[in-house]
């Protein structure tokens, strides 16, 4: 992969604005209302397929610190609103069917329309969400996109920059989404491909203004197989680390396993099981997304800028543009890869978010920024800046320590002119 993606929104931005007083000066009126992302999501796919007790399965959705389901099962659309609102849950009701009456109420943050579109569905969607748009003002047309693994002929595009950009130029959506399953197994890791799906769901929604999610997978299928919890830690930091405003676990409930278990998921094990069983996912989210929920507001209020893949003690003239000097092993230590996202807060600071790119073992590095003194990290226990604190203070520099998969976040002032 290569080691840096520059930003390039100021010409976007421009022209944005410039658009919008165009219109207001020649008085074409005001558009709809659209979509505005107002906390950090924390989703999944397939929502409790229960017959009975269903509001309790839903407590259980907001005691793993989830705040969004996508889809509805079980209840009628209008049920699954009412149950998410006291949970402070937020819901994207199934609406694939055009013809039905859209439900509404304060827990809808909008309709899931379709799942995984090739480019000539596009001037379709397009319609339906301008549809939306004027029928339920400040709601979300949520649409789901291929990942770029997918083939040309499932794309209907050449590549996947251009269905991106297609997409966004055509349908004008509010938010971009896609899903991604790497493969994490022994001798088969294509994790530099997922890297590379986020940087372009980084670069084309920084350009058109809208936030994107990412799905990643919390269950075996197929050549998949089943996650670690250090192997989600590392799936959820990544997306992080360029600048996603949500991530969503595939699944939540598992899908039916099919004849006789023929289908697709043979071996369930999502976070409940088919029967309604926790699996050890549960648990393992639960632990994960209490602290994305900690981070959730300042996560909203981060650009990506870049991600470098950098091995302590390397030379690397990027390495200065995310905020470190320098990142080096301590003493006999093995060397160690991390993920160094650079991002760009609101009130014009910088953050760096630090992943441990390995997801087998620790690492715990000495790491120089380039404004040590004011350097604050972001606590997962209470979302809190906190001073910088030495791992191991009887040695020389700074050191922090990382488990298998994970990361730390940190705030620097802003870069010196």
């Amino acid at each position: 992969m290569d080691p840096w993606y520059p930003l390039d929104q100021s010409q976007a931005n421009m022209i944005r604005i410039f658009g919008a007083l165009l219109l207001l000066t020649l008085g074409l009126g005001a558009a709809p209302a659209r979509f505005t992302q107002d906390r950090f999501a924390i989703g999944f796919w397939v929502p409790p397929k229960a017959t009975n007790n269903l509001p309790e399965r839903y407590r259980e959705i907001r005691d793993a610190h989830f705040n969004l389901v996508i889809g509805t099962a079980g209840f009628t659309a209008e049920e699954q609103i009412r149950v998410c609102e006291p949970l402070g849950l937020k819901v994207l009701v199934d609406a694939e069917d055009a013809s039905k009456p859209l439900p509404e109420g304060p827990a809808c943050w909008g309709y899931s329309l379709t799942d995984e579109p090739g480019t000539t569905a596009f001037p379709a969607l397009a319609a339906r969400v301008a549809s939306l748009r004027e029928q339920r003002p400040g709601r979300l047309g949520y649409i789901n996109l291929f990942p770029n693994y997918a083939a040309p002929e499932q794309l209907r595009a050449t590549n996947y920059n251009e269905y991106l950009r297609r997409f966004i130029e055509t349908v004008k959506p509010d938010v971009l989404s896609m899903d991604h399953y790497p493969l994490m197994s022994p001798g088969n890791d294509s994790r530099g491909e997922y890297l590379r799906n986020l940087e372009s769901m980084r670069k084309h929604s920084v350009a058109a203004g809208i936030p994107f999610w990412n799905f990643f997978h919390s269950m075996p299928f197929g050549d998949r197989m089943d996650p670690t919890e250090a192997q989600i830690r590392w799936m959820i930091h990544a997306s992080i680390a360029h600048g996603s405003k949500g991530i969503l676990y595939f699944c939540y409930w598992t899908p039916g396993k099919g004849n006789g278990g023929t289908g697709e998921f043979p071996k369930g094990g999502a976070l409940l099981t088919a029967e309604g069983i926790k699996t050890r996912h549960y648990d393992e989210a639960r632990r994960i997304n209490a602290g994305l929920e900690q981070w959730g507001p300042i996560l909203m209020r981060l650009t990506g800028q870049g991600v470098l893949r950098y091995t302590t003690g390397s030379s690397s003239a990027e390495l200065a543009r995310t905020g470190l000097l320098s990142l080096m092993r301590v003493g006999s230590d093995p060397e160690s890869t991390f993920l160094v996202g650079a991002l760009n807060h609101a009130d014009g600071r910088r953050a760096v978010l630090l992943l441990n790119h390995n997801m087998a073992y620790t690492a715990w590095p000495t790491v120089v920024f380039d404004s040590e003194e004011e350097v604050r990290e972001v606590s997962r226990e209470d979302g809190r800046e906190h001073p910088l604190l030495d791992d191991s203070p009887e040695l020389p520099g700074v050191q922090l320590s990382f488990g298998a998969g994970d990361a730390r976040l940190f705030l620097l002032p802003p870069a010196k002119k």
